[in-house]
C-alpha cells in the first residue's frame, strides 16, 4: 500500500488515508447568517464520497464581524449547530472525518465576494468596521481598522472557545485554527502588522501570546481525544517579517500547548509580498517544521499529482497532504490517485459498477 493511502491515527481519530481536503471558502451562506447550505452539503459531501480521509469546512467565523465577507460561514451561535451536524453526519457516513477551521478575518474582514471584485464593503453597503491588533490597514486604499483593546482580546479568546464547543456538539471530529494568510491571529504574530506596546506586541513572546491563549482555550473546550490542527503562514515573504525560523519556534510552542499538527501554508499578510509559486513550493516549510519542531505537519500548495504527493510523504517532508484547488477540479481525486499508486481504490458502494471498467490514467514519465 502507498503511504498516501495508509491510515494515520492522531489522538482518538484514525484517518483512512492522508489525502485531506483543505478548508476552502465558498462564500455561499445564502442569508448572510453564517449557516451552511445545500451547496456545502454537496460540495463537502462529494469529497467524502470521493474518498478523502479528512473533509474540512472552510474558515468559519467565531464572531459575525470575523467574516471575510457577509456570505461566510459562522459558528457564533448555538442555532448554527444543527446546520453543521447534518453535513458532518453525512461526511462521517462515507468513512471520512469531518473537520472545521475556526477563524477571524481581522483587518481583512468586511469584503465583497471574490467574483464580485472582493472590494471593501462599507457599513452602508452591508459591511462593518474591521478590527486588528494595530490601526494599520491591509492596503492604503482601505479604512484603518479598529485597534483591539485587551478586553476585546479576552472576548475573542472566549469566542474561539465557545465556537469549539459548538463544533463538538455538531459532530465535528477535528478542529483547525486559522493562524495564517494575514487574518487576525497572524496579524498579531507578524511584527509588520502588530505595533502594539502592551503585552501583545513587541517581542516574539508577546506577539504569540494571543494565539497561544486561543489554543489553550480551545484545547480545554474539546475532548482530549480530539485532534487539534493549526494552519500558519510559514513565511510572509517580507523583509523583517515572520519567517520560517519564527514558524519553527512557534510550532514548538504549539506542540507544548496541545496542538497535534501544523498545516504549513504561507503568505497573505501584505500585498507587497514577493511570492513565486511552483509545484510543491511550500513543502520545504512542512519539512523544516516537522524536523526541527518534532510535530506532525501537513504539506499544501500546488500539490496535484498522486506520485508527487506520495514522494512528499516518503521523503518525510510531511505526514499528510492537504489539497485545495485540485479537489475543486476533481472531487474524486483519491479514487484516481489510489488507482495509480496501488492499482486499486475504494469506491462508494453505489458506484461499484463504475469501478469494474475503470482504467486509471497513466502517470506522467518523470525524467531524472
Amino acid at each position: 500500500m502507498s503511504k498516501l493511502f495508509s491510515p494515520i491515527s492522531i489522538r482518538g481519530e484514525t484517518f483512512k488515508n492522508r489525502a485531506f481536503v483543505s478548508p476552502m471558502c465558498q462564500y455561499s451562506s445564502d442569508n448572510q447568517d453564517g449557516h451552511p447550505t445545500n451547496w456545502h452539503m454537496v460540495h463537502l459531501g462529494s469529497r467524502a464520497v470521493g474518498g478523502a480521509g479528512l473533509v474540512m469546512f472552510e474558515a468559519t467565523a467565531v464572531t459575525p464581524n470575523g467574516r471575510i465577507t457577509p456570505w461566510d460561514l459562522g459558528i457564533w451561535d448555538d442555532e448554527h449547530i444543527t446546520s453543521y451536524a447534518t453535513i458532518a453526519d453525512f461526511i462521517s457516513s462515507q468513512g471520512a472525518i469531518p473537520g472545521l477551521q475556526l477563524a477571524h478575518a481581522g483587518r481583512k474582514a468586511s469584503h465583497d465576494r471574490p467574483w464580485n471584485g472582493g472590494s471593501f464593503l462599507a457599513v452602508e453597503h452591508g459591511g462593518w468596521e474591521p478590527s486588528a491588533p494595530s490601526p494599520i490597514p491591509y492596503t492604503e486604499t482601505e479604512p484603518i481598522p479598529k485597534e483591539l483593546s485587551v478586553s476585546d482580546i479576552d472576548t475573542l479568546v472566549e469566542a474561539f472557545g465557545e465556537a469549539s464547543k459548538r463544533a463538538v456538539a455538531a459532530g465535528i471530529k477535528v478542529l483547525e485554527l486559522h493562524f495564517a494568510h494575514g487574518y487576525l491571529v497572524f496579524e498579531f504574530m507578524s511584527p509588520l502588522s502588530n505595533r502594539r506596546q502592551d503585552i501583545y506586541g513587541g517581542s516574539f513572546e508577546n506577539r504569540v501570546r494571543f494565539p497561544l491563549q486561543i489554543v489553550d482555550r480551545v484545547r480545554e473546550s474539546i475532548p482530549n481525544s480530539m485532534p487539534l490542527f493549526v494552519r500558519i503562514s510559514s513565511s510572509e515573504y517580507m523583509p523583517e517579517g515572520w519567517d520560517i525560523e519564527s514558524s519553527i519556534s512557534f510550532s514548538k510552542l504549539l506542540k507544548d500547548h496541545g496542538v497535534d499538527l501544523v498545516d504549513c501554508s504561507s503568505g497573505g499578510n501584505s500585498p507587497m509580498q514577493t511570492l513565486h509559486p511552483y509545484p510543491g513550493y511550500q513543502v520545504s516549510f512542512s519539512s523544516s517544521i516537522r524536523a526541527e519542531s518534532q510535530i506532525l505537519t501537513g504539506a499544501v500548495g500546488l500539490i496535484t499529482e498522486p506520485q508527487q504527493a506520495e514522494q512528499i510523504l516518503l521523503n518525510d517532508s510531511s505526514d499528510v497532504i492537504f489539497l485545495g484547488r485540485e479537489f475543486l477540479r476533481k472531487p474524486y481525486w483519491p479514487i484516481q490517485a489510489q488507482s495509480q499508486l496501488d492499482s486499486q481504490a475504494q469506491w462508494a458502494t453505489p458506484y461499484h459498477r463504475a469501478a469494474e471498467s475503470f482504467s486509471p490514467p497513466t502517470p506522467p514519465i518523470v525524467q531524472p
